[in-house]
């Protein structure tokens, strides 16, 4: 299959700069994918399409505010710094710009010394090891330091740290946000609740994939870079039952959705489980975990876009997103969501 198949045409001020002011005052386009309906509705609208026994499946990582500004302490030379995700006791695989000039024991300064960094060596696609040194609590000088990781597609400044951040993050470790949760509030998750739907969180910190381009001309050349995810024996149990009792589970973010599928992928059901996962969807593949996707509208010819072309056929995605971009939607991890049954 070729990357070509995933193109589509995006006029440039529909990708959102800035979160709206609240949560969940985004657009929500919702996708059939049997009767290929499309209807144009209101994130709060979602309610409509739950019922009582569904399961709602939230990432809970928290983004890192990983991005360093520093310099070489040897020249001066200014460098940035993504941190991506930690390998050992403080050290980090990161992205560095301009790579070349970290070197293998190159150090690194940040906040006047605050955080000095050791490049102890490299990583494919361009990645570096920093062996990092501070004093204090590293998470409480990171958040001093450090500024959220936003795409490069955003220019915009973000005032507010938070608004990269989903209302129910918990778990430290991601370099970018699962942008689908960021459109739900507490209220909103509350009401869903009371309906007799349940929430259930897994864990995946979101790390390189998310930052790299398809560069293969056919799908099936691209590798995915490994994340790391978690889900509990809690988790799974619910999971299951609501299997059991004719409910559905609905993925929210194709984060959530990588974990599920690798799960039960590997495992043949929901299982306590940690790890790594690698695993690409792309057309066609048979879904074992999920009944439902919530998701933003992504890059063109990005993986995600292949993941929910997996789910709602590449027709029906294609239709959609000529849809949204039709009416005006706004794209991307700012953007509005879509609900595909």
């Amino acid at each position: 299959m070729n990357i070509e198949d995933f193109d589509f045409d995006l006029p440039e001020e529909l990708i959102a700069q800035t979160p709206l002011k609240d949560r969940d005052a985004s657009r929500l386009l919702v996708l059939h994918r049997t009767t290929e309906e499309i209807e144009h509705k209101q994130f709060t609208d979602i309610k409509r399409y739950l019922k009582k026994g569904d399961c709602l499946v939230l990432n809970n990582t928290r983004v890192l505010p990983a991005r360093l500004y520093g310099i070489k302490e040897d020249t001066g030379a200014k460098v940035e710094v993504l941190l991506l995700h930690q390998q050992g006791e403080d050290l980090w695989e990161v992205l560095a710009k301009p790579a070349k000039k970290v070197r293998e024991g190159t150090v690194l300064s940040f906040g006047n010394g605050k955080i000095r960094a050791t490049c102890t060596g490299f990583k494919d696609h361009g990645g570096r090891m920093l062996k990092l040194e501070y004093e204090g609590i590293f998470y409480e000088i990171l958040n001093e330091l450090g500024q959220m990781p936003l795409p490069p597609y955003i220019k915009e400044q973000l005032e507010e740290k938070e608004r990269y951040q989903t209302v129910y993050a918990r778990e430290e470790g991601s370099a970018a946000a699962p942008t689908a949760g960021l459109h739900f509030t507490n209220e909103l998750l509350d009401e869903i609740k009371a309906m007799g739907v349940s929430i259930e969180f897994i864990t995946l910190h979101v790390g390189l994939g998310t930052f790299r381009p398809v560069s293969a001309d056919k799908v099936e050349d691209h590798k995915m870079h490994a994340e790391f995810y978690h889900m509990s024996r809690e988790t799974a149990d619910n999971l299951k039952a609501v299997k059991e009792n004719g409910g559905r589970v609905i993925s929210v973010g194709t984060t959530s959705t990588r974990t599920l599928e690798t799960i039960v992928r590997d495992n043949g059901g929901f299982t306590e489980s940690s790890g790594w996962t690698d695993i690409f969807i792309y057309p066609p593949y048979a879904f074992q975990a999920i009944d439902g996707l919530v998701t933003n509208f992504h890059l063109p010819k990005s993986t995600l876009v292949m993941m929910v072309s997996a789910f709602a056929t590449r027709e029906n995605i294609m239709n959609a997103y000529q849809s949204a971009v039709k009416e005006r939607y706004r794209f991307f991890s700012f953007g509005d969501a879509m609900l595909i049954l």
